[in-house]
């Protein structure tokens, strides 16, 4: 009989850790998130492509660098003038590269499926911003990065993605190879506020 391969989180070993930190620390709320589809869409920015892309997802690619959208399942996250990330959390992995794929082939365009390439850290409330800043050199300041931005950048010299969700809410996406050190570095760091 064969065996079944269960996943595991990358950040399983983490769980207690965060949720424990959370519990302690008023104005902070640090979790992994539910692993989602994801897929790398490069096409040309403007014309059928793009409204094609648009017409498939229910939104529009953001254009402007370092913003990013809602679709009515996920996200569309501006990486470079051709290029996206699409999230959802209703489609399988393959399921959104084909969709995706079948779009944007007529149009120069490729979808290739990046699911595994992220794994995702939620960080919320009101020491948020002053968390990052410990180990992020950007301009952290609600006018910097309000809701709809995202950088990519590193927190405590893990390269991450990060999306500005609300004005103390953001969702880090990290390889999952560096999310145990991203994680080990944000119970540390946020030490400072026990």
């Amino acid at each position: 009989m064969a065996e079944t391969l269960c996943t595991t989180h990358p950040l399983e070993a983490w769980r207690a850790a965060l949720a424990e930190l959370t519990w302690a620390v008023d104005g902070l709320v640090v979790k992994p998130e539910e692993p989602v589809a994801a897929a790398d869409l490069r096409i040309a920015p403007t014309g059928p492509g793009a409204a094609a892309v648009e017409q498939a997802l229910g939104a529009a690619l953001p254009v402007q660098p370092n913003t990013w959208t809602a679709t009515p399942e996920g996200q569309l996250i501006w990486l470079g003038p051709d290029e996206w990330l699409v999230t959802s959390k209703i489609s399988r992995p393959h399921e959104l590269e084909d969709a995706l794929a079948k779009v944007v082939s007529a149009h120069d365009g490729a979808a290739v499926d990046v699911s595994a390439q992220r794994t995702a850290i939620r960080l919320g409330g009101e020491l948020a911003r002053e968390l990052l800043s410990f180990g992020c050199s950007i301009d952290l300041r609600p006018a910097a990065l309000p809701r709809g931005r995202c950088a990519q950048t590193t927190v405590g010299q893990a390269g991450v993605l990060i999306v500005a969700l609300g004005s103390d809410d953001f969702r880090l996406f990290v390889r999952p190879s560096f999310a145990g050190h991203l994680a080990d570095w944000l119970l540390d760091a946020a030490q400072e506020f026990r």
